[in-house]
């Protein structure tokens, strides 16, 4: 098993997954996430704009920042990053076992996409 999730922009949305295959496969999910940031990108250009400008606007998963809060610093879910990059327009491109780093450029939080539940939990 790869610790690497990836799948090529160009590549189309899968057609009726099942449940098991969304949310139980080796990807934990994060090629769905993925699929619906590209499917808001088709109808959201307020969100592909605040994107595109490095924000991390809120979502449906932890991560997003709509202000700079006391404590600068967060942690978010892979799910988001997921489907930020979808929103984006990018490859997915997450490995299972490493935290990304991304500071929000209207914010200026700092926001760790980790992989350990137990970190954005607290």
């Amino acid at each position: 098993m790869t610790n690497k999730v990836f799948k090529l922009v160009s590549e189309s949305i899968r057609s009726n997954p099942s449940y098991e295959d969304r949310w139980h496969g080796a990807d934990k999910g994060l090629i769905t996430c993925w699929e619906v940031g590209r499917e808001k990108r088709e109808s959201d250009l307020s969100l592909i704009a605040k994107v595109e400008r490095n924000e991390l606007p809120v979502l449906g998963w932890k991560g997003g920042v709509d202000k700079t809060l006391k404590k600068t610093e967060k942690f978010g879910t892979l799910n988001y990053l997921a489907q930020w990059q979808g929103i984006r327009g990018e490859n997915l491109d997450i490995d299972l076992t490493k935290e990304v780093v991304l500071e929000c450029s209207k914010t200026g939080m700092i926001v760790t996409f980790t992989p350990h539940v137990f970190k954005y939990n607290q």
